[in-house]
C-alpha cells in the first residue's frame, strides 16, 4: 500500500507502478465510489470505448462529444 497526499483541489497522483499495472494513461475516466470508510475507483466507459462496436448513426464520435459538452457547459451558465 502507498501513501498519497490530497492536493489542495482534493487531487492526489496515482502512483506510476500501479498506473502501468493496470493501463490507466492520461484522458482515462475513473469512477469513484465509497464502501464503508474506503474510497473505490473503477475504469470508466467512454463514447470512444465503443468506437466500431456500435452502430453507423451518421454521426461521428467527435460531433456527440462536442455536442454533449456544448449542452454541458450551456446547463453550468
Amino acid at each position: 500500500m502507498q501513501a498519497v497526499k490530497i492536493l489542495p483541489k482534493g487531487q492526489i497522483t496515482i502512483p506510476m507502478k500501479i498506473r502501468k499495472r493496470l493501463s490507466i494513461h492520461e484522458g482515462d475516466t475513473l469512477l469513484i465510489d465509497m464502501k464503508e470508510e474506503s474510497i473505490v475507483l473503477k475504469r470508466g466507459k467512454t463514447l470512444l470505448d465503443y468506437t466500431g462496436s456500435l452502430p453507423d448513426l451518421g454521426v461521428t464520435i467527435d460531433a456527440l462529444r462536442e455536442k454533449a459538452l456544448a449542452e454541458a457547459a450551456k446547463d453550468r451558465g
